[in-house]
């Protein structure tokens, strides 16, 4: 068993149930998960994994910023909805980033599975990003990733992460259970 993705679990355990509260501490967890995550998804050899660690530590740092802006360090977040043309653009992001990343993977790395760790990976770029600027959606992603994740996980022989990532879906459900409840308050 590997110690640092028994670390990377507690880490991203902590993670998102902060983010579900809408905590601006969720962002210290996860950065120091996807710290580790690179690593890992390295010698996995899933290297859009391992890439989107570095995007995740970037925009977390972001989003860090954004949520401190928005009153965070003293409260719970505001959150909103996107609308249509935002949510259409989201998913044709996703659909070019798959496209791309998953083409130029099969044609130029050893990469496991270059088209499913591509679909995760885009989605995950889009997620992230919609989190940062606190839009409910982003739970929805989320969901789909966590799913899609489970099975790359499992295939790849990563147990824990696995494991991780079926927490991480259920902690998603509350998370958009809990960020829709709270943008319809607003």
């Amino acid at each position: 068993m590997n110690p640092l993705e028994i670390v990377a679990v507690v880490l991203g355990l902590a993670s998102i149930t902060l983010l579900v509260r809408r905590s601006i501490w969720n962002y210290p967890f996860g950065m120091a998960m996807v710290a580790l995550y690179f690593l890992i998804f390295r010698d996995a050899k899933l290297y859009g994994e391992a890439g989107l660690q570095v995007f995740f530590f970037v925009v977390q740092g972001w989003g860090w910023f954004l949520w401190a802006r928005a009153g965070g360090l003293e409260e719970a977040v505001a959150v909103r909805w996107m609308g249509w043309p935002a949510r259409v653009a989201a998913l044709a992001a996703v659909g070019a980033v798959t496209l791309l990343l998953g083409t130029a993977m099969h044609r130029l790395t050893d990469a496991a599975m270059p088209f499913a760790d591509a679909a995760i990976t885009g989605a995950s770029v889009v997620a992230q990003i919609l989190l940062s600027v606190r839009r409910v959606e982003n739970w929805v992603l989320w969901i789909a990733i966590d799913v899609g994740a489970i099975w790359l996980y499992l295939e790849r022989g990563l147990h824990l992460t696995t494991g991780l990532y079926a927490a991480f879906l259920v902690l998603a459900v509350m998370g958009l259970n809990e960020w829709r409840k709270a943008a319809q308050a607003a």
